[in-house]
């Protein structure tokens, strides 16, 4: 965690000088598929996601495959200024609360900085009902915390890729022998298909012995579709999942045996300060 905070330190310290005029929007919105972009909010505006994610499509004729089960969150973010965005969520998943809180230290800029960063931290909170209230269950218990680093870069009009180096702390785990910190790296990429529209690619790396047997590596894959205030994403992913302590940590479908699911994200946008 040291490191991380080093980092942190290291690359807000290089970002006093860059100039927000020009920068590339390496991400045409906030979130790739699950996780976030690279990209923050403007100032003064405010924007409705909705996302939805549909049970696994090996369920068969009997599930219809996966669309009788779902899960949706729903959120706000706000950007504060043009480089802080705070935002809050609820998802039907474990009943989970979130919040967090994005800052771009880095701009990429062809005179400046060959990348643009942005700094994540998120805590989560699952409300399910205890299991066993008859015992002495602490609060703290159903914390978690997610801490990245979105590293990006625009290569052209068409291709933007995104490194998410990523430790999610879990308050609570099933026994010792599991971890209470995760550490991932993800990957996206996004390829500009048409003037429109664009494939997207979402998937975490977690190396071995830190997440029990029954459980897998993320991988999604989704098709963007810009209009007009709106932007729609259709998906395919294994995780249900929508908050990082859930799809990096709590994805057990697995893509060989067709386990993955349809599901959509929906963003619209507000002005709330600033509007001329």
């Amino acid at each position: 965690m040291k490191d991380l905070l080093i980092i942190l330190l290291v690359c807000f310290g290089a970002s006093a000088n860059a100039q927000m005029e020009g920068w590339a929007q390496t991400f045409k919105d906030t979130r790739v598929i699950n996780g976030h972009s690279v990209e923050t909010s403007q100032k003064g505006a405010m924007k409705f996601v909705i996302s939805h994610r549909f049970g696994a499509l090996n369920g068969g004729t009997y599930e219809l495959f996966g669309l009788d089960q779902s899960t949706i969150r729903m959120g706000l973010d706000y950007g504060l200024t043009d480089r802080l965005t705070i935002g809050a969520g609820r998802s039907s998943f474990e009943k989970t609360y979130d919040g967090f809180m994005k800052y771009r230290l880095l701009v990429q800029k062809d005179d400046n900085s060959p990348i643009s960063i942005t700094a994540l931290a998120n805590m989560a909170i699952n409300t399910l009902k205890w299991e066993n209230p008859d015992r002495e269950n602490f609060a703290t218990s159903r914390y978690f915390y997610t801490w990245q680093l979105l590293l990006s870069r625009k290569f052209s009009d068409d291709l933007s890729v995104q490194l998410m180096p990523t430790v999610v702390h879990r308050n609570l785990v099933p026994n010792e022998d599991i971890a209470h910190d995760v550490i991932s790296i993800g990957g996206a990429i996004r390829y500009q298909l048409t003037k429109k529209m664009a494939l997207q690619v979402e998937g975490y790396y977690i190396p071995e012995d830190q997440l029990a047997s029954d459980f897998t590596m993320p991988l999604s894959v989704g098709i963007d579709i810009e209009t007009k205030g709106h932007q729609f994403q259709f998906s395919l992913s294994n995780s249900m999942g929508m908050t990082e302590k859930i799809f990096i940590t709590g994805t057990r479908n697995k893509w060989t045996d067709a386990g993955v699911g349809l599901g959509f994200n929906i963003t619209r946008d507000f002005r709330i300060r600033g509007r001329k």
